[in-house]
């Protein structure tokens, strides 16, 4: 898949915990996993705001695109 997810590498950046930012954000532990760990195939624009404010950062940070060969 094309698209990086990055959120593993943001929240070790801004030192805080799946179950942290489970809270904050207000998605299931479970769902943030699977995203943290790119088993997801998409992601709601109103998840991705959540998760970006609270780690204030730009989904750009998060997402990366990587072009295949």
């Amino acid at each position: 898949m094309p698209i990086i997810l990055r959120l593993d590498r943001m929240m070790a950046d801004r030192k805080i915990s799946l179950n942290e930012l489970s809270e904050k954000v207000g998605v299931a532990n479970v769902n943030l996993s699977k995203m943290k760990n790119g088993k997801i195939s998409a992601i709601r624009f109103s998840t991705l705001e959540a998760i970006c404010e609270v780690l204030d950062c730009q989904p750009g940070d998060i997402l990366e695109y990587k072009k295949e060969n």
